[in-house]
């Protein structure tokens, strides 16, 4: 439920209903005393015709579907599964749905909000300037370390899923930003006599988590009235693709800097910028309206 909601930015209402999908399944494997490591795709079949015989909505068995899939999916990705039973179940795909990017002058409002008074001002300016300038997913700058950061190749090595490496590279702004929180009055203030090679620590000189970056990010976005439901950590990844893309970037250069194994991934951010396309022409072509 934490992944989902700070990696993937579900909303709470969403987070919840998958959560009762799960429970469920859980109850239902319960009760035929099956091994969730043994579950077989004959059983979720079983399982799903079961709930389309109790005359259950289609949409509400497509969720549970997705639900299940996704659930899978998260467990062989973090190694808990070696094989996914879910993989060819049928009905759960309605179709992705688009991100909902911040627009480029709410990011940049969020980020200039950020005063440089204290430590934790040096690092959260940091923080949320590495999301969006490089749309590293948060699991990955949680774990940057200070041996990752090349400020002469202007570089970073962030580690992703299966612990994957790529280099992902710092802009100007991100990187005055990294050298400010790296300063005497910024890092090291909060580090105080422990030590730690994380580059990014929290109030009591620990490494910065997921959850700790999710109440990071909400507390600036209140600040500036932007609501808690509107963004996340993955919003900033979604920001940094879409925005690059309308700005002309090469599809499979956003490809490699997100991290993704399929284009189709970063096709989606197309479809966005289309959107936006046509959003913005509705508004201001003087014959777009009869």
């Amino acid at each position: 439920m934490q992944w989902l909601t700070i990696e993937k930015g579900r909303s709470r209402a969403t987070v919840e209903a998958y959560k009762r999908d799960l429970l469920a399944l859980e109850r239902w494997l319960d009760e035929h005393r099956i091994e969730l490591t043994l579950l077989s795709e004959e059983d979720l079949e079983r399982y799903f015709n079961e709930a389309r015989g109790a005359k259950r909505a289609p949409s509400t068995v497509a969720r549970a579907v997705a639900s299940v899939r996704g659930w899978f999916a998260y467990l062989v990705d973090e190694g808990y599964l070696g094989l996914d039973p879910s993989a060819r179940l049928k009905g759960g795909r309605r179709g992705r749905t688009l991100p909902k990017p911040l627009a480029e002058k709410e990011v940049i409002r969020l980020l200039d909000s950020i005063p440089a008074a204290s430590g934790v001002d040096l690092r959260d300016r940091a923080l949320l300037e590495l999301l969006y300038d490089t749309g590293a997913r948060v699991s990955e700058v949680v774990g940057v370390e200070l041996s990752d950061l090349d400020f002469d190749e202007e570089l970073i090595l962030v580690t992703g899923k299966g612990a994957k490496q790529r280099l992902v590279p710092i802009g100007a702004t991100l990187t005055r930003a990294l050298r400010a929180y790296l300063e005497p009055s910024g890092r090291a203030a909060l580090l105080r006599s422990k030590k730690s090679s994380r580059v990014f620590l929290n109030a009591r000189g620990g490494p910065l988590t997921r959850q700790g970056v999710d109440l990071i990010i909400h507390k600036r976005a209140l600040a500036v009235g932007i609501q808690r439901s509107r963004i996340s950590a993955h919003v900033f990844r979604h920001s940094c693709a879409t925005h690059m893309l309308a700005h002309g970037a090469d599809i499979r250069v956003v490809q490699e800097l997100l991290g993704h194994v399929s284009i189709a991934t970063t096709q989606l951010y197309t479809a966005v910028s289309v959107t936006t396309l046509q959003r913005e022409y509705h508004h201001a072509h003087p014959r777009a309206h009869d």
